[in-house]
């Protein structure tokens, strides 16, 4: 495979991913995916044979395929993390403001 191609392919998955999106519990057929992408159904059959063998997206009991329970893992760690941030900020803020009145 080529660079391009192979960098094609990659964009092609990484949009599959996109196009799962909001599908978790009842997931998208092959052919709901590549029309929303405007892709061949065979282009994206590959992108989540790739997407399922990595681990980003699994196949339901239904056929349909949605994001797997490890690619929410890392959206869940990512908002974990974000949060944590946050309170941080506020923690400081607020030290920050009490300062100020002293």
């Amino acid at each position: 495979m080529t660079a391009v191609a192979s960098q094609l392919s990659a964009k092609r998955a990484l949009r599959v991913l996109k196009a799962l999106k909001g599908a978790t519990f009842t997931g998208l057929s092959n052919t709901d995916v590549a029309k929303a992408l405007g892709e061949t159904p065979s282009n994206v059959s590959r992108s989540l044979a790739v997407l399922v063998e990595e681990g980003f997206a699994l196949r339901l009991d239904n056929g349909r395929y949605a994001h797997s329970v490890a690619l929410l893992q890392i959206a869940q760690a990512h908002a974990d993390h974000t949060a944590r941030l946050q309170a941080r900020m506020t923690e400081t803020t607020q030290r920050i403001a009490a300062g100020s009145l002293s």
